[in-house]
């Protein structure tokens, strides 16, 4: 089996008009989301964009012992497995965190090309530029480096299709017209979008917000709501769901281009990102070191299977880890040993209801006992936030509570206990080094 995977960085669940959303225009995930298996509880695993891709390209749960940090050449990954089986495999990306500085995130493809220029890519210096900030300072993250160089690399933007999401699915689409005859394949698609600095064509904002006069704020500062007014943190919002909808587009313009070519019936497609993005619940703006709350954690899984169930729900766990299992299993390719995720495909053939019991989603974990890291613990009624022995904890009853606004902790210990030492078994369970282990080892 074939497949193409998408990786859209930063895409809130809640935004998709398949998860529920009533206001977001985002028709081309909704249509896909009735061809395939949709999963209502898929989670973050390791925290955020770059470990992430750790857990997606290794198939391993990389977070207790690996942070923001480059993939390593004794790694093995999906494109190494797959390219040891005979299989083609393709990277267009325009993530920049995975490749630049050597963060070796392309190791194993057989091709693979950077569209660059996001965010603080390093690409484009013109001292001829003059670039005006489009708010006050103090609203922006990072507004005198990595905006001003977000900038700088997008000066010569003329169109639609000049934005980076455009560029990449329309690498993708190419390389599929050339490539769709191959009986064997992997095509790995990571676009950024919709991450922040949000810079949509502004018919797109105008959708949702027509009258709108103050300042625009592409890329808020992360931390609390307080730089922003009420209308402000509506605008990013609006701001946000105009990128989104940029994104939906040209994702959907690939989806067509795979049935154009013919690959329904040959390739399975999947769909997904890493995060979500905080726009005032909480009191947070972004990410950051803001908690694990499930705008954050509740990420989009969608799959399309050849011969598989379409416009179908599933309540079954899943993960990042599990994207290479479910490939590999897929392409008839054993599974590494070293992989930590499990294959969905049983779900996917309808074989059985669940793969695993619970999500965990964390932080790289701690070397020391004074650093207080979180680890997010989430089973069916019940969700944990774990900083380390002796808290401060938080304990959530999902189902009476999603918007987890009622700390249960102290009325429901022995619940909290209870997913502790699950989470210690589950740590075990994926190999974490005994030191990091000891020091997850009480509540």
């Amino acid at each position: 089996m074939n497949t193409i995977l998408i990786i859209s960085d930063t895409v809130r669940r809640d935004f998709l008009g398949a998860y529920g959303n009533e206001w977001i225009s985002t028709p081309n995930l909704d249509r896909f989301a009735a061809e395939g298996l949709v999963f209502d509880r898929a989670y973050t695993a390791s925290y955020a964009t770059v470990p992430n891709r750790g857990d997606v390209h290794t198939g391993t749960y990389v977070f207790p012992e690996h942070g923001w940090e480059p993939l390593r050449y004794t790694n093995v990954t999906l494109s190494t497995t797959l390219g040891a089986a005979g299989f083609t495999t393709q990277f267009f990306v325009d993530t920049p965190h995975i490749i630049k500085d050597g963060f070796n995130f392309d190791k194993g493809f057989t091709g693979w090309e950077w569209i660059r220029g996001q965010e603080n890519d390093r690409y484009i210096t013109d001292a001829s530029l003059k670039i005006e900030l489009p708010c006050a300072p103090e609203k922006l993250r990072n507004p005198y480096t990595t905006f001003l160089q977000h900038a700088r690399n997008t000066a010569w933007w003329r169109s639609e299709e000049d934005r980076f999401c455009a560029r990449t699915m329309r690498k993708a689409m190419a390389w599929l017209e050339h490539n769709y005859k191959l009986e064997k394949f992997c095509l790995v698609v990571d676009t950024f979008d919709p991450h922040e600095p949000w810079d949509p064509p502004w018919y797109y904002y105008e959708r949702y917000d027509p009258d709108y006069e103050g300042e625009v704020i592409p890329y808020p500062a992360y931390g609390g709501t307080e730089p922003f007014s009420q209308r402000e943190l509506q605008h990013l919002r609006y701001l946000y769901a105009a990128e989104l909808t940029l994104v939906d587009r040209w994702v959907g313009r690939l989806l067509d281009k795979i049935d154009e070519v013919g690959l329904r019936d040959r390739a399975m497609v999947i769909f997904t990102t890493d995060h979500g993005f905080m726009l005032g619940e909480h009191g947070w703006v972004g990410k950051g070191r803001s908690p694990l709350y499930l705008e954050l954690n509740a990420i989009p899984l969608m799959i399309r299977y050849p011969g598989g169930p379409a416009g179908v729900r599933t309540d079954a766990f899943a993960q990042a880890p599990d994207l290479m299992p479910t490939i590999l299993d897929a392409a008839g390719v054993p599974i590494p040993e070293e992989c930590t995720g499990r294959s969905l495909l049983p779900l996917l053939r309808g074989e059985v209801e669940q793969v695993r019991d619970l999500a965990i989603s964390s932080w790289q974990l701690p070397r020391r006992p004074e650093q207080r890291v979180l680890s997010v613990i989430t089973e069916k009624e019940w969700c944990l936030h774990y900083y380390g022995p002796g808290g401060p904890h938080e304990l959530y009853h999902l189902p009476s509570d999603p918007q987890q606004q009622r700390n249960r902790l102290e009325t429901e210990r022995e619940v909290a206990e209870g997913l502790h030492r699950r989470y210690v078994e589950f740590l075990r369970q994926i190999r974490t080094p005994a030191d990091r282990l000891a020091l997850r080892s009480r509540l």
